[in-house]
């Protein structure tokens, strides 16, 4: 279910990629000769990742354009043509031949 809190601005999206840099420099800092090959240090870059990932994707959706509103579709009260259905399977009954 998409969310329907507002998307933030530029000014908060870029506030949180200078977070996201200044702890990946944290990680280089804190373990500088791991190249990754302790597991938890893996897979914090690994989260790194996927929270930029995420950001570039808010930050697009926030300079695109704001979706107008969807148009009604008219639903008709009459009946469907039962030669639609016709050689149909019902979902969970099985098929039925007549």
């Amino acid at each position: 279910m998409p969310s329907t809190a507002p998307t933030p601005g530029p000014a908060p999206l870029a506030a949180a990629g200078r977070c996201l840099e200044e702890l990946d420099r944290a990680l280089r800092t804190a373990f500088p000769g791991t190249d990754d090959a302790d597991l938890d240090v893996r897979r914090v870059r690994t989260d790194l990742v996927h929270l930029r990932e995420s950001l570039a994707l808010l930050s697009a959706a926030a300079a695109g354009p704001v979706p107008g509103p969807r148009a009604m579709v008219d639903v008709p009260d009459t009946p469907y043509d039962p030669s639609m259905w016709r050689d149909a399977d019902d979902e969970g009954i099985g098929c039925r031949h007549r």
